[in-house]
């Protein structure tokens, strides 16, 4: 859930003073600018506003806004600056806290992102996109309590919930559970599969079904399951990879080498897949 929440300015009244008036216009003329997708001329407007009132509280706003057009400019150090800024102004904006924390979570700052989404849910305690994250944190620190908790609680508040459910099967693999794991990625194809579906989606359970019909040691099933995804979706690196692995360990390393070619080109990192392309040769 890596989207990113613009802050807009409501309930402003016009202001007695000139002063006010302009800064009132600088805000308008940001976000229009904004909107319009004209990055630097917004990120202008918020400067002449900030330095006409810089300890208006209404510099939240801005401040959040400049560091959504800096991490959409890819100035992640100056974003994640903006975003502090404003939460000095407004600590409780659940918005911001959540921009702040998925932008950590970009930039591999897992635990400064764990803060933040505890932060957003201290505040709204039913927040899903903060408990999805959170609990994917959790996942990835191997604190599968933790992570197992806000899972469920998510899947409370949505039992439909795609990608609480997948997070859910994924944490039961991890912890061993794979009749568990297999059981969950079943029930979520046969539904995905009767229903308009995005392929994408679809595709993924595949992969996911692949990955413990893999551990399971059943290579068969897992091949038909990858088999499948790359039919709804060719893009999927993941299904390259275990396909690769799966041919790998059957001592079939022409076609394993290609499948790890493909999923470079798809953009697997080559120095993860060093050790097993010099097990190819």
């Amino acid at each position: 859930m890596k989207k990113i929440l613009f802050c807009f300015l409501f309930g402003c009244t016009m202001a007695a003073s000139a002063g006010a008036q302009t800064y009132q216009e600088l805000s308008d003329r940001a976000l229009a600018a904004i909107e319009q997708d004209s990055l630097a001329q917004a990120e202008d407007y918020i400067r002449q506003a900030l330095k006409l009132e810089p300890a208006n509280p209404r510099n939240a706003f801005l401040f959040s806004n400049l560091g959504v057009i800096q991490r959409k400019q890819r100035r992640y150090e100056h974003a994640l600056e903006s975003y502090t800024f404003a939460l000095n102004f407004a600590p409780h904006s659940v918005p911001i806290l959540l921009n702040r924390a998925a932008l950590n979570l970009e930039l591999g700052r897992d635990d400064a992102a764990r803060v933040d989404y505890s932060l957003a849910l201290d505040k709204e305690k039913d927040n899903q996109e903060a408990l999805l994250m959170r609990a994917y944190i959790y996942m990835k620190m191997r604190d599968y309590k933790s992570a197992r908790a806000d899972y469920e609680h998510l899947l409370k508040l949505d039992p439909s919930s795609y990608n609480g459910r997948l997070g859910l099967a994924t944490l039961e693999q991890k912890e061993g559970r794979l009749p568990e794991a297999l059981s969950l990625l079943n029930r979520m194809i046969d539904e995905q599969s009767g229903q308009q579906t995005e392929r994408t989606q679809l595709a993924v359970l595949y992969v996911a079904r692949a990955g413990v019909e893999q551990e399971m040691q059943h290579p068969e099933s897992a091949l038909l399951d990858l088999e499948e995804a790359m039919r709804l979706d060719s893009s999927q690196a993941e299904a390259y990879l275990t396909r690769g692995q799966i041919y790998l360990s059957q001592g079939k390393k022409k076609q394993a080498r290609q499948d790890f070619e493909k999923a470079v080109s798809l953009g697997v990192p080559q120095a993860e897949l060093r050790e097993l392309m010099r097990q190819c040769r």
